[in-house]
């Protein structure tokens, strides 16, 4: 789903009325025409497509993070993709003050970087807070599970940054379509596949002690997890991206 089928962000159009103009043949801003719904809120239409249009040329995903309801943020994922920064982060714990960062790895662009704390040479990138700015501060679109509570906080705190790129966290959508628990638990619902052994945050945090202690293949080791995981969200957003569709936008217009 595109961001030109939706009329959600113009004020007083919600899901009804938007169902209403999509059932009714407007399916995408080219098609609108006035009549199916109110002459104010037809109006509001109008005026919303003139504007968006303009900031959909120019690329602007933050306008329209701003202005879409947060539950429909998903379906900004369409018209960004091929720039989206898909991103995870690993942990010597949970404390933000306390404990550091890790691990980044990154997905963008079909590459996948990984950055290390005190990278040995020939091992990952030195992660350092120009590499955060320059690659997860300025992408059009971020895409995590559960980093809006985690892993932006983390590293805002850990390199005192800021990141207020366009954000979908993907723990929210996938509870829209009943997926719960953990990234690893919704990866085996939905059939996800790793070719590593099953390892957790816990495993984490003990892999970069054993690398502290020179065991360079637990870092190898780490590494290869943090980037499965950053790698896998891109699968997973295509999943919630393409059933969302199917379920919100696709059923409607068959209907």
């Amino acid at each position: 789903m595109r961001i030109e089928n939706s009329f959600i962000p113009v004020e007083g159009v919600g899901e009804t009325t938007e169902q209403k103009l999509w059932r009714n043949g407007i399916t995408h801003w080219n098609e609108f025409e006035r009549g199916i719904v109110g002459e104010t809120t037809s109006e509001r239409i109008a005026s919303f497509i003139d504007t968006a249009r303009t900031r959909l040329d120019a690329g602007d995903s933050r306008f329209f993070d701003d202005i879409f309801p947060s539950s429909h943020q998903w379906r900004l994922y369409e018209n960004f993709h091929d720039d989206a920064c898909f991103f995870d982060i690993e942990t010597t714990g949970l404390s933000q003050t306390n404990n550091k960062v890790t691990t980044v790895s990154i997905h963008q662009s079909g590459e996948t970087r990984t950055f290390v704390n005190d990278a040995a040479p020939g091992v990952g990138e030195p992660l350092t807070s120009d590499v955060i700015q320059e690659t997860i501060s300025t992408a059009p679109l971020l895409v995590t599970f559960n980093g809006k509570r985690f892993d932006v906080p983390f590293l805002e705190t850990a390199f005192d940054i800021s990141i207020d790129a366009p954000h979908i966290d993907l723990m929210y959508p996938c509870r829209q379509l009943g997926l719960s628990g953990g990234l690893k638990q919704i990866e085996q619902d939905i059939g996800i596949g790793r070719d590593q052994p099953d390892i957790t945050g816990r495993d984490a945090v003990r892999l970069w002690r054993q690398y502290e202690s020179g065991d360079e293949d637990a870092l190898s080791t780490l590494i290869s997890y943090n980037r499965d995981d950053t790698v896998n969200l891109r699968t997973l957003m295509e999943h919630v991206s393409n059933t969302l569709h199917e379920d919100v936008f696709a059923s409607v217009c068959q209907s």
